[in-house]
């Protein structure tokens, strides 16, 4: 697997430009492939309030904004995102994005890409399209990252959702619906569960949004620090 960072300081781009003013940061948490070529990217803001990151994501066609914890200054956020967003780029070309992250207007993204890709051709059509952004390193790494790992918010997470959502969330890991490149559509395990794909998705969507939403409530990062 080869690890590839990019800086990136383009305005153009919504986290980018949101920390431009004012002690803003914006990181992300966690990246989930979606149907119709669109990506959920979960982001962890803080040092803004959260109706005028709604106003910046509004600004964009191509992104779709939910508020899944809210702070004073920031909170939790999801974006569905098909576009303007240099990590959805790199998603498509067939790397998986593992850090992003912007502060006072300069951006940073950590991506990793998988042996069985053309890690230079990723990075030269990346760079291509990313007239602004600088490749900073490109290393070799042992092993590619899973994008969800046991840890001490799963007793929390059974306790959250609901039956179906976690046979849902367990059917679609088991699947391979989170491996990179994913091994099953979400119709596919739609179909293993005998649900429609419209049911599969409103499942998956919830369950994930509340996974997320545990995974960096004040309670469970308390319980990891103990563990």
């Amino acid at each position: 697997m080869i690890e590839v960072e990019f800086s990136i300081s383009d305005s153009k781009y919504p986290f980018v430009a949101a920390t431009q003013d004012g002690d803003c940061m914006i990181e992300l948490a966690k990246m989930v492939p979606r149907a119709d070529a669109k990506y959920a990217e979960f982001f962890k803001i803080s040092g803004i309030r959260s109706d005028k990151i709604l106003d910046l994501a509004g600004s964009y066609e191509t992104l779709e904004v939910f508020v899944l914890q809210e702070y004073e200054d920031g909170g939790l956020f999801e974006f569905v995102a098909s576009g303007d967003c240099p990590a959805y780029t790199l998603a498509e070309l067939g790397a998986l994005p593992r850090e992003v992250i912007a502060v006072d207007g300069n951006g940073r993204i950590v991506a990793e890409i998988p042996q069985h890709y053309d890690s230079s051709a990723i990075i030269n059509q990346f760079l291509d399209e990313n007239s602004d952004a600088q490749l900073v390193s490109k290393q070799q790494q042992d092993s590619i990252s899973s994008i969800f790992t046991r840890s001490a918010f799963q007793q929390m997470l059974q306790s959250d959702l609901t039956d179906r959502q976690l046979e849902v969330l367990r059917a679609a890991y088991n699947a391979g619906y989170y491996d990179w490149p994913r091994q099953a559509s979400g119709k596919g395990v739609a179909e293993d569960l005998g649900i429609t794909s419209a049911t599969f998705s409103e499942h998956i969507h919830a369950a994930e949004r509340k996974l997320l939403t545990i995974l960096f409530s004040d309670s469970c990062e308390e319980q990891i620090e103990m563990n």
